[in-house]
């Protein structure tokens, strides 16, 4: 299968790559930083050598590298599966957060997303099959301190993937909403995880994987991820 990966140099995105990648699938892998881009494809191949792995800068947020990005993988493939995981945080409450905050996080982490899933669509309509995944987050389920713009922007996502795939489901195409909770990603730092505090990347990556192995008459419609102990 031909898998669209955002997002995919680092944490969730990179782990997703390499689930995929294990089970001998073809890779379009994108990100804003190019050269960690480069570093992950190669790590990537030298671990699974028969796997190809296609990367492309872009900055997603910006609608015509989004759509550029879009043309590129058309060139070469329809996906079977496309992962919008490109994301960012910025921390504040919505009465005293920086301003531009807001404009800022709804077009990482929700244009992004509707402009690349837009300009693949007809492509994969025309096939009759595919599959969806939106990355969503626990803040799009509830709002929390600090959370702001970048809890708002993840309720439009999900609000996305629930219109998405009410309009896709008679068209052969699923859609998916995944919701982690806290996960080791560079975000963190250097924050121990030495007792299992938090979720690893590789969490996310086997359920979706998972997710997406169903019959063509099942889907996973939402995949609510938690650390064990509960959100911090």
């Amino acid at each position: 299968m031909n898998i669209i990966i955002t997002g995919a140099s680092k944490g969730i995105g990179k782990a997703i790559a390499r689930e995929y990648a294990a089970s001998g699938h073809t890779v379009f892998l994108c990100s804003r930083n190019e050269e960690q881009l480069k570093q992950t494809a190669a790590a990537i191949e030298k671990e699974f050598p028969a796997v190809k792995v296609h990367v492309k800068a872009a900055d997603l947020s910006v609608k015509h590298e989004a759509e550029l990005f879009a043309d590129w993988c058309l060139q070469q493939a329809v996906p079977d599966i496309l992962v919008n995981n490109a994301g960012a945080y910025l921390p504040g409450n919505i009465s005293n957060e920086p301003d531009g905050n807001m404009e800022a996080m709804m077009a990482v982490n929700f244009y992004s997303a509707y402009h690349l899933t837009r300009r693949l669509l007809p492509a994969m309509l025309q096939k009759k099959a595919g599959h969806v995944f939106n990355m969503c987050s626990i803040a799009s389920l509830d709002a929390y301190d600090g959370g702001g713009s970048y809890s708002i922007s993840k309720f439009a996502l999900w609000g996305f993937t629930k219109n998405l795939r009410h309009e896709l489901k008679e068209k052969g195409i699923k859609v998916t909403g995944i919701f982690p909770g806290a996960v080791l990603t560079d975000s963190w730092g250097n924050y121990d995880n030495s007792n299992g505090r938090i979720m690893e990347a590789g969490d996310v990556a086997k359920m979706l994987v998972a997710a997406g192995s169903l019959s063509s008459q099942a889907v996973v419609e939402d995949i609510i991820l938690r650390p064990q102990l509960g959100d911090l």
